[in-house]
């Protein structure tokens, strides 16, 4: 089993593989049962295109975004 430290990006044949998995999943499958439960998995294809360090920095993007929002909320309550 692969480590944390052990994933970067894919190559262009696992990215393509993993695209056909998720676009056509098997019958039966948790992707399938993802899907059906209204999961978009075509975010998560897109995710998967960007390297570890994009994927890190968007995060960090949204953690400030949702700070910024929580402490313009606090202010408005008081």
């Amino acid at each position: 089993m692969e480590s944390i430290m052990d994933l970067g990006v894919l190559s262009p044949v696992k990215l393509a593989i993993a695209e056909e998995r998720l676009r056509h999943p098997a019958p039966g499958s948790q992707i399938e049962a993802a899907r059906n439960a209204g999961v978009d998995l075509s975010l998560l294809i897109a995710q998967l295109r960007l390297t570890p360090s994009e994927r890190a920095i968007r995060m960090h993007s949204l953690c400030v975004l949702a700070e910024e929002v929580r402490g313009a909320a606090k202010r408005r309550r008081r």
